[in-house]
């Protein structure tokens, strides 16, 4: 952890999560599929995606900040969160889930889909098998040379083994821990997304994820990446050790060298934690350029 810490909420972190959002769900392929909304139906979609062992929380705090251009929608992956779980899983699962909420949200047209981490593994899913149903994806330190690192850690052992069980919340927020371990210095942010990702069960409060989600789900993804066809882009954390330099241009180079690869400053593989507005700034900007500009067709 990092040696300044701080717990103080700034004043537009609870701001975004004083803008409560509509609770949703849906129905895909036998599992209730959760997810959250906020803004205007009317306008253009734009679809969170959390990583692994994660849930549509961790972008609670993000969201909100494009209630003024964009439908803002966060999905509980299956496994995940407040969704149901499922016997097995797979990113073609996923990423039919995330189609099924862009539909049942009613968005005027094509949505964007962002999505962090595993996240941005379904994220690139999405847009090889529903490309011609997207206007864009944006995927956020998620590498395709190697697992996400969730799936990583997971194989190792070192990661997602059989959730504790734990007395009180207290106990087991205290127990939580980012995946892979790197410094922070937004204490507010991890604690608040810690309190969302524990629930009390008849034998204690333990974790909302299903341990089965890493298995048979590891998958590189190469080919996906390559085939995709509409927008897309690349954003990483500059100290990210999941998307290293070299990782980058390789996408780079599956991407055909004309989609953007957007580096965030002073940010490891939770960008959305340790640099969250510098994250929506760069998210902001290079959403109002495909707004404006015309898409690069690639052969």
């Amino acid at each position: 952890m990092c040696a300044h810490v701080s717990n103080e909420q700034p004043a537009w972190f609870t701001a975004a999560l004083e803008t409560n959002p509509e609770e949703r769900k849906v129905t895909v392929e036998g599992a209730g599929i959760r997810y959250l909304s906020w803004g205007d139906n009317n306008k253009p979609g734009l679809v969170f995606v959390h990583g692994g062992a994660a849930h549509a929380h961790w972008w609670s705090f993000i969201a909100p900040l494009f209630m003024s251009e964009w439908h803002a929608v966060a999905i509980h992956l299956s496994g995940m969160g407040d969704s149901d779980r499922r016997e097995s899983y797979s990113h073609e699962m996923w990423a039919t889930e995330v189609m099924a909420v862009t539909e049942d949200a009613g968005f005027p047209g094509p949505p964007v889909v962002v999505g962090h981490s595993l996240g941005g593994m379904v994220t690139i899913q999405t847009a090889a098998t529903f490309g011609d149903r997207l206007a864009g994806a944006v995927i956020v330190d998620a590498p395709v040379r190697r697992p996400s690192p969730e799936s990583e850690e997971s194989r190792s052992g070192r990661a997602f083994k059989l959730p504790g069980i734990y007395a009180t919340q207290q106990e087991a927020i205290a127990h939580f821990r980012l995946v892979p371990p790197q410094p922070y210095e937004n204490a507010y942010i991890v604690d608040y997304v810690a309190r969302m990702s524990v629930h009390e069960t008849e034998a204690g409060w333990t974790w909302k994820f299903d341990p089965e989600i890493f298995t048979g789900t590891l998958v590189a993804l190469r080919d996906q990446l390559a085939s995709v066809r509409c927008r897309v882009a690349l954003f990483t954390g500059e100290k990210s050790i999941i998307v290293p330099h070299d990782t980058a241009a390789y996408m780079y180079e599956l991407m055909g060298r004309v989609s953007p690869v957007v580096e965030i400053p002073e940010a490891h593989h939770h960008l959305t934690i340790d640099q969250p507005l510098a994250f929506v700034a760069a998210l902001r900007t290079l959403l109002a350029d495909w707004h404006h500009s015309v898409a690069f067709k690639r052969a």
